[in-house]
């Protein structure tokens, strides 16, 4: 989910040719509401943010792991193994 538009991410989505949408969340609620929103430092400068969380959720709406520390490069890998 981003807090980027809709019209943003449809176009990300065009661009690398994904076959689902991604989710757009401008308003920031359901971000907030998963804590994935927040002062964040870069060069000791602070800023609001998004935070890179991802969360495994089941059938019943359940977190059942939490990724507070996201590495792009091994994130799919690290999602695949804990479904396994």
């Amino acid at each position: 989910m981003s807090a980027d538009s809709v019209q943003r991410q449809k176009n990300f989505c065009d661009k690398e040719n994904f076959n689902f949408p991604i989710l757009s969340d401008e308003n920031k609620e359901v971000i907030k509401a998963y804590k994935a929103w927040g002062v964040k430092k870069m060069y000791g400068r602070e800023y609001e943010g998004i935070y890179r969380y991802s969360y495994i959720i089941d059938e019943k709406g359940l977190i059942e792991k939490a990724f507070s520390k996201v590495s792009t490069k091994t994130h799919a890998q690290d999602v695949l193994a804990e479904l396994e």
